[in-house]
């Protein structure tokens, strides 16, 4: 069958990823293709992909938005070593390009959340719709469309009469992030549903928010408005059928629950768990032998990053002074096969929060952990994101000698990290499915986690790697210390068990080929 995904990111092309959106558009399709389907997968150029070489021009359209015609132009895209049967394709318009060439998305002030990427993602989804109906991309069985992101082309396919042949066409929705919803005004704003399309007959009831009924919700829409609805883990799937309880520390159906819950009782809603890719042979390197290499790529990446911009960042210097500590402790044999505690990802709420619970004692979670971990071992953690949240963990890492702040992004420091430390490090408030608990089992360093969404379908505790819980923000943080004293105790006196828990990380499985086959037979069939 013929499929067209449509996503804000697909790391098939180069920068085209910000986080696991990005992953999972650039690795299904592969797996898919494998097993005999095609697939075409289209996201916004963002003023640059279709500046690649290789792209070539296929069409123009004009589509109607904001009460005009606008002129968007559509682009192939050769990539290098392509998978047989996957074709890239990008849309263009200035309007994309609106957060900066290449930028995939704006950071809209709190004030304004959503603002300007709501409106490239309409005018986007728009440009698909226009697509699919001119036959740009040849006769499609599948829509699948990813996220809030995406989810107007549902509501065009439902409510518009020009998209009415969208209809004939089952459409599959993936929710990433329930968490992100996109939500904007349905009216009175420059950004809201009715000044891109103020002509389009709706349903109040199935895309209004239920928190906010003057505002229009992408993520509802898309739960509502198309054939399948895909959660990217079981566990995921099941949790989102529940109400977010903050008291609790809970993270669950975010408002939509009710919906969800009618698209589970109506066969509607599946949880796959999204997969990684393996070599054929997986081994666990030996961190005593790659931790110089980490610190020696560590401060190149830092100092690209100061390269690029006018101004020093504190956090860059704090980094640069802690990995020359680090270089030294090593040389001078003050730390032998220190305990090497990781972490990767988004600078996020969701990844800090744990860290920043505050404990009887007034200091943070985080500070209460590096005590634990104590001189004898650091803790690196690679990551940018929300400012505030940088500022912290920077602080944090000024005051304390064992943990560096790595504030950034490298695909090649990561794989590093993921390869040279002996436990990672993942205290999400929730999870989807996330991938990086996956990389770092794949490298054989097993993963301390909160026993939430995909993390809970992928982590054993004491068998792949150790799980914590807590009814309350409070008891999560107090089992997350527990846990990692229990985890660090176990290495350091059981090594035999220590090291069939990090074999049984090493050996799990999460094969994207059988990620594929679930699709075809639960979301396209």
């Amino acid at each position: 069958m013929k499929i067209l995904m449509a996503a804000a990111e697909n790391d098939a092309l180069p920068r085209g990823k910000v986080g696991g959106i990005g992953d999972v558009v650039r690795d299904i399709p592969i797996a898919l293709a494998k097993i005999g389907q095609q697939v075409d997968v289209v996201i916004p150029g963002y003023g640059s992909f279709s500046t690649l070489s290789g792209a070539q021009h296929i069409s123009s359209l004009e589509v109607m938005f904001r009460g005009q015609l606008e002129s968007v132009d559509i682009f192939k895209i050769k990539i290098e070593n392509a998978q047989e049967n996957v074709t890239q394709w990008v849309i263009e318009h200035p309007l994309f390009a609106l957060g900066g060439i290449g930028a995939i998305y704006c950071d809209d002030p709190d004030d304004r959340p959503f603002a300007k990427d709501a409106t490239k993602f309409a005018l986007f989804s728009a440009a698909v719709a226009k697509a699919i109906i001119s036959d740009v991309f040849g006769k499609i069985d599948i829509l699948h469309l990813h996220d809030w992101h995406t989810a107007m082309v549902s509501v065009l396919r439902a409510y518009d009469p020009e998209y009415k042949q969208l209809q004939t066409i089952k459409t599959v929705y993936t929710i990433h992030n329930l968490s992100l919803q996109g939500i904007r005004p349905l009216d009175d704003d420059e950004s809201s549903l009715k000044t891109w399309f103020p002509t389009l007959p709706f349903n109040h009831n199935q895309i209004n928010d239920p928190r906010y009924p003057h505002c229009y919700n992408p993520m509802r829409s898309g739960i509502n408005l198309t054939d399948k609805v895909h959660a990217v883990s079981p566990n995921y799937a099941n949790e989102i059928l529940l109400p977010s309880n903050p008291e609790h520390g809970y993270v669950g159906g975010e408002g939509l629950e009710a919906d969800l819950k009618y698209a589970k009782d109506n066969g509607r809603l599946h949880g796959i768990l999204n997969g990684c890719e393996y070599a054929e042979k997986n081994t666990k390197s030996n961190n005593s032998l790659t931790l110089n290499k980490l610190i020696t790529l560590s401060e190149t990446e830092i100092f690209k990053w100061i390269a690029d911009k006018p101004l020093t960042e504190n956090a860059h210097l704090i980094a640069l002074t802690r990995l020359k500590q680090l270089t030294n402790k090593l040389k001078t044999k003050q730390l032998i096969k220190p305990l090497v505690l990781t972490s990767v990802g988004r600078i996020t709420d969701q990844k800090v929060k744990l860290f920043q619970q505050i404990m009887p004692d007034g200091q943070t979670a985080l500070e209460h952990l590096l005590t634990q971990l104590s001189d004898t071992g650091v803790f690196i953690l690679l990551g940018s994101g929300d400012k505030k949240l940088e500022e912290f963990l920077a602080h944090v890492s000024a005051t304390n000698s064992n943990f560096i702040f790595l504030k950034g992004y490298s695909e090649a420091l990561s794989e590093s990290i993921y390869s040279s430390g002996d436990l990672f490090l993942m205290p999400s408030s929730f999870e989807p499915c996330g991938i990086s608990q996956m990389l770092s089992m794949r490298a054989g360093q097993p993963c301390l986690a909160h026993s939430v969404g995909g993390l809970s379908d992928t982590i054993i505790h004491n068998t792949n790697g150790f799980t914590f819980t807590g009814d309350t923000p409070s008891e999560q943080a107090d089992n997350m210390l527990s846990c990692f004293k229990a985890a660090i105790e176990l290495k350091k006196n059981k090594a035999a068990q220590w090291k069939k828990v990090c074999n049984n990380a090493n050996k799990a499985r999460f094969q994207w080929r059988d990620v594929a086959q679930q699709y075809v037979t639960d979301l396209y069939s």
